[in-house]
């Protein structure tokens, strides 16, 4: 019996939770990592909490906050430094890498979601006696290369890097021969796909927070609110999380 083990990094945004739909739609035994690395907009770690409740997938909000400390040239982790971007133009974002840029976050990330995805496969080999090539792990990652702001770690040169970079460091791998596969379907669509993606899926995206102030309401004026309203309005779609 093929058990297909799959993890959904779930940040709570519109992105994830699209994506994280989308692995439920599927046959896998999901689960979900979300990341609290010291982010200013913590609003987005309760709506990650309640869309996967809302999925009905199991999820892990792992405490890595000491992040902050070492990735400190951002506006994300470091607020009191650096000034949040506001009522850009897509041609300024896509001028350069914004200060919202957190060092090496997804790389960060993916080593944490690989490393509970392997524990997951490995005690289904070592513990529960399946043989190794009954296994299959997928990483789930909402990554997305065209309506984005400019980051390095959103591009897909660097999956196809890192996939190749957890297998040679993993037992999984080296062991049992069974490699991660990393699952990026985003990351060719534009925002506007992707909303319409989500209405075809009945993603709870109403629950979902892509701004990257924590307020009550969504500022607006960020980057990512710019490019989430920039999606609906192309998909001629209201977006439901608006007041």
């Amino acid at each position: 019996m093929l058990i297909r083990l799959g993890l959904v990094l779930l940040s709570g945004g519109l992105d994830s939770t699209t994506l994280a739909t989308f692995a439920v739609s599927k046959d896998y035994r999901l689960s979900a990592l979300t990341l609290d690395y010291g982010q200013t907009h913590r609003r987005e770690l309760a709506a990650a909490t309640e869309i996967a409740e809302t999925l009905g997938i199991e999820q892990i909000v792992a405490d890595v906050s000491f992040y902050k400390y070492l990735a400190q040239h951002s506006a994300l982790t470091n607020a009191d430094t650096h000034d949040l971007p506001t009522g850009r133009s897509q041609a300024d974002m896509a001028d350069d890498i914004p200060i919202t840029y957190v060092p090496l976050r997804n790389t960060f990330f993916l080593t944490l979601a690989a490393a509970r995805l392997e524990s997951l496969a490995l005690n289904e080999i070592e513990q529960n006696g399946i043989a190794p090539e009954d296994i299959k792990a997928t990483l789930f990652i909402a990554a997305n290369a065209v309506d984005y702001s400019g980051y390095p770690d959103c591009r897909p040169e660097f999956y196809e890097n890192a996939v190749e970079t957890l297998n040679r460091g993993s037992k999984l791998w080296s062991q049992y021969g069974i490699p991660f596969k990393i699952d990026t379907p985003l990351i060719e669509m534009s925002k506007a796909d992707i909303v319409r993606m989500a209405g075809r899926l009945k993603a709870p995206i109403h629950l979902s927070w892509s701004c990257y102030r924590g307020g009550e309401t969504p500022c607006g004026e960020c980057d990512s609110c710019l490019l989430r309203a920039k999606g609906f309005a192309e998909a001629g779609l209201p977006d439901p999380a608006l007041p």
